[in-house]
């Protein structure tokens, strides 16, 4: 299953992980088998791939590009006007998880 594997960093909120958990948790009860966190989102990014065409997945990726992009764009205007030490450390590791070139070029990643 696992012959060509990846690694990647996956920064979500803790909303997410909670959600995941609690579907972790009602698989391993249905299935009675154990069930991790990492199954269970492995297994909705591949199932949510399968469904490329399906608007609720193309308007959540939407949401996340833009958020993205306002995230860089503030970034740069407060680095020109000097201001880049008021940016919060959490802002930049979101960003730079999101897919900024420098972490992209690290590990070959997309």
């Amino acid at each position: 299953m696992f012959e060509n594997k990846s690694r990647v960093l996956l920064i979500l909120p803790q909303d997410v992980l909670d959600r995941a958990r609690v579907v972790a948790g009602k698989a391993t009860t249905t299935l009675k088998l154990p069930v991790s966190q990492q199954i269970v989102l492995r297994a909705l990014i591949e199932e949510g791939l399968k469904r490329e065409g399906d608007r609720n997945v193309l308007a959540n990726i939407a949401a996340q590009s833009q958020a993205v992009r306002r995230i860089r764009s503030l970034a740069r205007k407060r680095g020109a006007d000097g201001e880049r030490g008021t940016l919060r450390p959490d802002t930049l590791r979101r960003r730079r998880a999101a897919g900024s070139p420098r972490q992209r070029g690290e590990k070959g990643g997309l």
